[in-house]
């Protein structure tokens, strides 16, 4: 059994196990050097977090220079025809905001590891290192998976707009200040990405995140728009937005260092 066709994007192990094998799977660890050290899923190759952002100040979470992009997926082995799996250690952050750059280069065939690593068998891990695919590849940027700043100042009390704030409550609400100014984008719904995590569960996606979603005002109606400081952590919830079928989802890249740094925007607290 060979074929991604027919999964959702959130797939468990016992979907996983039979198709490592697979011609078209690119299996991508997104955890850390001394963690994939010490065992990864067979085959994966390993992709440090922070060659996923672009790292400058004030807003570091912006995606890296399409050249960047066109290394890094050409040493993945990058093909029109590839079924990504993506995985990291910590219930989907790095592995969501991964699934978000596949959405920029414009590939649609991946899924996500629900849990992750830690809902992986133990003892089917693998301490071998695949080569470097290739050189770099020709990569198609696109704009739909990204909110600009200007962008989402411009919907700013839409009434079918849903900002989702990933941070922590006390981020939110300014007690913590990491960039100029503290508070949050108005309108926007704080709730912190690990609450959407079943810690009793390996860090699978909680099953009643539609209702807890529903609760909070961020429906399919809506266009959602998550952030965080920098977009690690609101990879988790991009990532359950899409999991989740809604039909409008962005990332908010440049996030709290942009915003919160930024001498035009609004902010409420």
């Amino acid at each position: 059994m060979t074929d991604f066709s027919g999964l959702p994007l959130v797939i468990e192990p016992a979907d996983l196990l039979p198709r490592l094998d697979s011609a078209e799977l690119i299996l991508v660890d997104l955890t850390s050097v001394n963690r994939y050290g010490s065992g990864h899923l067979p085959g994966a190759r390993f992709v440090d977090p922070k060659r996923t952002q672009l790292g400058q100040p004030p807003a570091p979470g912006l995606a890296p220079a399409k050249a960047e992009l066109e290394k890094l997926f050409g040493e993945l082995g990058h093909r029109p025809d590839a079924t990504y799996v993506v995985y990291d250690d910590e219930g989907g952050g790095w592995a969501g905001r991964f699934i978000w750059l596949l959405d920029v280069i414009g590939h649609s065939r991946y899924h996500y590891l629900n849990g992750g690593v830690q809902a992986w068998p133990a003892n089917k891990l693998s301490t071998d290192v695949p080569a470097s695919a290739g050189g770099p590849v020709s990569l198609v940027l696109h704009d739909e998976p990204t909110a600009t700043r200007e962008y989402l100042q411009s919907r700013l009390g839409a009434a079918d707009l849903a900002i989702w704030d990933a941070r922590s409550p006390g981020e939110y609400r300014g007690e913590k200040v990491l960039a100029a100014k503290g508070g949050h984008i108005p309108g926007a719904v704080n709730f912190e990405w690990t609450a959407g995590m079943d810690l009793n569960d390996a860090l699978r996606i909680r099953k009643d995140m539609p209702q807890i979603l529903e609760q909070l005002g961020i429906s399919k109606d809506k266009e959602v728009v998550t952030h965080c400081q920098t977009h690690h952590r609101s990879g988790f919830t991009y990532l359950v937005a899409k999991h989740l079928g809604y039909p409008r989802v962005k990332a908010y890249a440049g996030s709290w260092g942009e915003w919160g740094n930024h001498p035009d925007t609004p902010v409420e607290v």
